[in-house]
């Protein structure tokens, strides 16, 4: 009887950690508050939903293979060619794309130390080595980066502004970045927090300068899209021509592309959801400053608590689960000592700042 050894899968797949999303439930505690996946409280816009509702009439039928009308809308409305977008399931298909299409075995993927998971498990996925570059305060440093670019890198990924650590990096600093890296080297700009910072871009004006430089947005966040599923990129033509030879044809539904289309032309709902994120967003930092919480300037819809160390990051989180309150530890993006604390509604942002000044309260007077 002869042996056989099992399949065994590419280089770099039994290294990615399993991606864990935000915890949504607490044992024993019921009617629980999640402010750990940066959702919209306010959800997404009416006219969304009423798309929602008129997409069932056709889940008999094939989606639209080109995203012809999503990708004139969002041209439509961003004042970018439609024939240089792509759309995704979320953004992290087109980071999946990328690094599918560019980088490989023997190739090195950068990312901020801090930055989003997805990056490190793409390029592990790809067969890329990926490679941490050191931040400054939680602030990607461009000089960190183009000190470790090397001929093997491939591409550069930066979130802008930054999950979990909420910063941004200036325009001038990003277009030095851009106008330093090698040609053969592809910038990836993640926008997905970008519609909470007023008349940003998102990157969108150095991809027009620079022919290597991609912008990638998603619907998940301030369009109140999460659990859809629904992104895009804007690169050249020829990167966009890569990237959908490799794009399943189907990759979206009808019914996510009809959402998406109703969701960005109701940009109305989007400066409500961004004023709103605004006002409580500063409420919350400056409450949790007062109980002697820092955090930095935030330009997203989430603050990045900062507590004395791990152990009282861990301490808080137990408190705050125990009453129902859930938030996200990051330890994983190497801060142990922090607490991602989504922006929710008034009655959740109130609460959860009411529970940390009463732990800090508890703990100075023992």
């Amino acid at each position: 009887m002869t042996k056989h050894s099992r399949p065994t899968p590419q280089p770099g797949i039994m290294d990615i950690e399993l991606y864990e999303g935000g915890a949504s439930k607490v044992e024993g505690v019921d009617n629980v508050v999640k402010l750990s996946s940066n959702e919209n409280p306010l959800g997404p816009s009416e006219a969304a939903i009423k798309a929602y509702g008129r997409a069932g009439h056709d889940l008999h039928r094939y989606p639209n293979t080109d995203h012809r009308a999503l990708r004139a809308a969002i041209g439509e409305i961003h004042g970018l060619d439609p024939d240089r977008i792509i759309c995704g399931a979320g953004s992290d298909e087109i980071i999946n794309l990328l690094c599918q299409a560019y980088a490989g075995p023997k190739d090195e993927v950068i990312y901020p130390e801090h930055g989003f998971s997805m990056y490190k498990i793409s390029a592990l996925a790809a067969g890329a080595t990926p490679v941490a570059v050191r931040e400054r305060e939680r602030t990607v440093d461009v000089d960190e980066i183009l000190a470790d670019v090397s001929r093997k890198t491939r591409l550069v990924f930066i979130a802008n502004p930054a999950n979990p650590t909420s910063t941004m990096v200036g325009k001038k600093e990003l277009a030095r970045l851009a106008r330093e890296l090698p040609k053969h080297v592809v910038l990836v700009l993640d926008g997905a927090y970008a519609e909470y910072v007023e008349t940003f871009d998102g990157g969108a004006s150095l991809v027009e300068r620079f022919p290597n430089v991609v912008m990638t947005r998603t619907f998940s966040k301030i369009y109140g899209l999460g659990g859809l599923r629904i992104g895009w990129g804007f690169a050249a033509k020829d990167i966009i021509d890569v990237l959908n030879r490799i794009r399943g044809p189907f990759n979206l539904s009808t019914t996510q592309l009809d959402v998406a289309e109703a969701a960005v032309r109701d940009q109305a709902h989007l400066e409500r959801c961004r004023t709103e994120n605004a006002r409580l967003r500063a409420w919350l930092a400056e409450a949790l400053a007062e109980h002697g919480v820092p955090s930095d300037t935030s330009c997203t819809n989430f603050v990045l608590a900062r507590f004395q160390n791990e152990s009282e990051a861990e301490a808080v989180d137990g408190h705050l689960k125990s009453n129902g309150i859930i938030v996200r530890r990051v330890g994983g993006y190497g801060l142990p000592h922090c607490l991602r604390i989504t922006v929710g509604d008034e009655p959740s942002v109130r609460r959860v700042a009411h529970l940390i000044g009463e732990f800090k309260g508890a703990n100075a007077d023992g």
